[in-house]
């Protein structure tokens, strides 16, 4: 949550229905699930709603709080609230009246489905601005392809599965999602920079199996007619790692301009895991320097100039904020996967 405390307003996030990916058992938008909520502090009154996703299968959930900004537009000084999201949009509302900064439409969705009893809703929420900062939905163009071997094994795996653009219902035959149910942002959410207007946020790129299976009568809750997973997008068999799949990068740091509404700049994070870097897929192949490194941890701005985000590959990263380069890392021993935190102390 975040807390307006000169207006004594409260902006709250919440989570996916349950059960996150089958929706038979709850027909209908959902609302308020994965929905931001403004309400009065003192009184808890809701002053103003609004709902990312309607009739959730993707555990779209909002993963971390809101940044609380204040902006230009076109010469207009807003307060703003700035909502980052796991399927990789920022969602921008004057901070007062819940009126989006730039609009927000409501365009048709793949609403088609083999899951008994499931009813996609048929538009989504799409922000007109910023962009999206993260790649969204799969086609088999996606494939890896740093080898020929490499795209055809990919191929092979992804032809298994279905694929489309966001939002895609999930099957029983299973979704290629991406972004995943880790996102996009995730717990770490997004860093502001009052002075440039600048938004940070590190976005993980890879992609997830969505499938939903028939209740074999194993699952403890009886309610519950399907059982639902999301796994990486590879099965025992496949000589494949989920993570090459698709093409790199798969994490990356994005500054984006909200005064503005666009990308600032965009830099692959993260150089990939060693179990990664040295598949026998990869031995002997010039990769790129930074493959790319999923993973929770959120980033953190500072006056002096950097970005501080941590990595599952057990550093913590430092970035010149204004242009994304790499000014210097250090090893932590284990990785960082949460927000960070400045502060000062008295000597």
């Amino acid at each position: 949550m975040s807390v307006d405390d000169t207006r004594g307003l409260l902006y709250v996030p919440t989570s996916t229905p349950s059960a996150d990916y089958y929706g038979g058992r709850r027909p209908g938008a959902n609302l308020f699930a994965e929905t931001l909520l403004c309400l009065d502090a003192a009184t808890g009154k809701r002053r103003w709603h609004f709902q990312a996703v309607h009739h959730g299968l993707w555990d779209y959930d909002f993963p971390a709080p809101p940044n609380l900004v204040t902006i230009a537009v076109e010469g207009r000084r807003i307060d703003a609230v700035a909502q980052v999201s796991k399927q990789g949009f920022t969602y921008v509302f004057d901070r007062v009246t819940g009126k989006p900064v730039w609009p927000i439409e409501e365009r048709p969705v793949d609403t088609a489905t083999d899951v008994p009893g499931e009813k996609p809703w048929p538009t989504q929420p799409f922000p007109t601005k910023p962009p999206a900062f993260t790649p969204q939905g799969v086609t088999l163009e996606d494939a890896n392809d740093l080898t020929p071997e490499i795209k055809a094994l990919a191929l092979e795996q992804m032809k298994k599965f279905r694929v489309g653009p966001i939002f895609t219902p999930p099957s029983l035959r299973g979704t290629l999602m991406r972004p995943s149910n880790t996102g996009g942002a995730n717990w770490g959410g997004a860093a502001f920079d009052p002075e440039t207007g600048l938004l940070y946020v590190k976005t993980s790129n890879y992609v997830y199996v969505n499938q939903v299976c028939k209740n074999d009568g194993s699952e403890s809750r009886i309610d519950v007619d399907y059982r639902n997973y999301c796994t990486g997008a590879q099965t025992p068999e496949s000589p494949l790692p989920a993570e090459i799949l698709t093409k790199p990068p798969y994490a990356e740091l994005v500054a984006i301009n909200l005064n503005k509404g666009e990308i600032a700049w965009r830099v692959p994070f993260g150089e990939g895991s060693e179990t990664l870097r040295n598949h026998p897929l990869l031995k002997g192949l010039t990769l790129p320097a930074r493959l790319g490194t999923p993973g929770n941890a959120g980033s953190l701005v500072t006056k002096g100039g950097l970005v501080f985000v941590g990595s599952g590959e057990r550093y913590l990263y430092a970035f010149d904020k204004a242009t994304g380069r790499e000014v210097s890392r250090v090893a932590t021993g284990a990785g960082p996967d949460a927000a960070l935190v400045a502060f000062a102390v008295a000597h």
